[in-house]
């Protein structure tokens, strides 16, 4: 005798899904839309739950209708699970899918959503095989029990994530939550000599303060801030000094970066023009142009010139809106992932060994 779940409506379970997916999580758009929402509900309806030996195909999510969705007693659920599979075999009402959502439903929601992400499992069947093979994980599936509500309902999700999602992506989530919360707190930077600044609350402070000390610190071996400003503040941080020193021109009055940082360390110093980019602005090819005629103009090879845009994710809409305007041969950074680049790679080598950047 299969042992079904409690009865749980699609929608509820849509409602569930962007609470246990937060931002920041890999794929969060195949995890949380309504397709993958109709094939947990599916696996729930049918009992494909880990340890019950009853199993899922796509054809079971798009030969779902609406009608049948609805019968929540034990024999419909139990025998749509086997009767879906039989050849000819019609489900009464209007369908969910058409068949041409079969790949959609294995590529993107089971396999690149919740297989990866370890809420589903499968069993070791050819590639070929067309048999049911995907089930629930016991504990993801416990998640949508109708009778959890409110606090209840935080605490189990919050239990679950911390004992299923990996400490890499749970500090990844953090991040993003902590960066994208907006607080009325001013935003504290310590710049690489030791001095501080205060910038106005935002995303775009966060991912500047996270450029400044996260970034500057991993990527670089002496790095010093050349340059800082903000939206509501064109100069919090010019040092002329320094620029003077390594025979570059800071003036306020030009279309300069959010960020410039050097690397000291290299004989021949390295500049890094760094846009911070929470809602658009990248370095595309317009710009980095208008940013080597800088250099250009003070004979600062273009070997030593390096160009990053910082975003807080790589789930984040302005990286989406905007990478496909990057510029060749400049870096995306990423404050949630800060061990890594994604490096946009056109015509002669020039990266350093260690830095990336020279």
């Amino acid at each position: 005798m299969t042992n079904l779940p409690p009865y749980i409506t699609r929608e509820l379970i849509s409602e569930r899904l962007p609470l246990i997916f937060p931002p920041g999580l890999t794929n969060r758009g195949y995890l949380i839309r309504q397709l993958s929402a109709s094939t947990i509900f599916t696996m729930l309806y049918i009992g494909a739950i880990e340890g019950n030996e009853v199993y899922l195909g796509p054809v079971h999510v798009y030969r779902m209708t609406h009608e049948q969705a609805s019968k929540s007693d034990y024999q419909s659920r139990v025998s749509y699970s086997r009767d879906v599979l039989k050849k000819g075999f019609s489900v009464e009402g209007d369908r969910w899918y058409e068949d041409n959502t079969r790949e959609p439903i294995r590529d993107e929601t089971i396999k690149d959503g919740l297989v990866q992400i370890g809420v589903v499992g499968s069993l070791n069947l050819p590639t070929t095989s067309g048999k049911p093979r995907y089930f629930l994980k016991k504990s993801f599936a416990d998640l949508f029990n109708p009778d959890l509500r409110d606090e209840e309902l935080t605490n189990e999700i919050e239990r679950w994530q911390d004992e299923n999602i990996s400490k890499a992506a749970l500090t990844r989530l953090k991040l993003v939550k902590h960066s994208s919360s907006g607080g009325l707190d001013k935003v504290k930077i310590e710049l690489p000599n030791g001095e501080t600044r205060l910038l106005s609350p935002g995303p775009s402070s966060e991912i500047s303060k996270s450029v400044i000390e996260v970034f500057a610190s991993k990527f670089l071996e002496t790095p010093a801030v050349l340059w800082l400003s903000t939206s509501d503040n064109k100069v919090v941080q010019r040092d002329n000094d320094l620029a003077k020193d390594i025979g570059i021109r800071i003036e306020a009055d030009k279309n300069l970066p959010d960020i410039i940082l050097v690397d000291l360390a290299p004989k021949n110093p390295v500049i890094v023009f760094i846009e911070v980019v929470a809602t658009d602005g990248p370095i595309n090819e317009r710009r980095k142009g208008a940013l080597l005629e800088l250099t250009d103009s003070d004979q600062f090879e273009r070997s030593s010139v390096a160009f990053v845009t910082a975003y807080l994710d790589r789930e984040s809409a302005a990286f989406k809106k905007t990478v496909s305007s990057l510029a060749w041969d400049s870096f995306a950074w990423f404050v949630s992932e800060p061990e890594k680049l994604i490096i946009m790679k056109d015509g002669e080598e020039y990266l350093h060994k260690r830095t990336n950047f020279h």
